[in-house]
């Protein structure tokens, strides 16, 4: 799958198995990017997966007062593209994440737009792979929170 045509070279947020010492970072990451930083995804929530983790959109505070803040944030790395690399590592990680169109049923993840905060505060536009909604509902009903929204900490892993 490829970005939309006219689409921004956007960088990409990742919060699992493609972080920096994860099995998956340098399979597909290394030699295709130009930078890699900390960044947090605010309004999400992370859940357990089979060997891997899936962010999900945290319900509205308003709408969910006993919803506790810290677990509204993803930590992950917000990872750029080296030069000429983009359309080739969109491939990748569509296919990695098991993408295959917008709202498509076999999606295992959605591909959207989303801000994401850098360590310093400032916000970027990425593409962030969500659990697609069937599977977000899932999650919300029976799924196991990570507290804190950091995979690479979470215990019983």
């Amino acid at each position: 799958m490829t970005a939309p045509p006219g689409s921004p070279e956007l960088p990409f947020f990742v919060y699992g198995t493609l972080r920096p010492g994860e099995r998956n970072h340098d399979l597909f990451l290394a030699g295709r990017t130009a930078a890699e930083e900390p960044a947090r995804l605010v309004g999400a929530q992370l859940y357990e997966g089979p060997g891997y983790p899936y962010a999900v959109e945290a319900p509205d505070p308003a709408m969910d007062p006993a919803m506790d803040p810290a677990c509204g944030q993803v930590a992950g790395e917000l990872v750029t593209a080296a030069p000429g690399e983009y359309a080739r590592l969109l491939a990748v990680l569509d296919r990695l994440e098991e993408y295959i169109a917008p709202g498509h049923p076999r999606n295992l993840y959605e591909r959207v737009v989303r801000d994401v905060v850098r360590r310093d505060g400032t916000a970027a536009r990425a593409w962030v792979y969500l659990a697609a909604p069937p599977l977000a509902e899932r999650l919300r009903a029976s799924g196991v929170l990570i507290t804190g929204g950091d995979w690479s900490t979470a215990s019983g892993r």
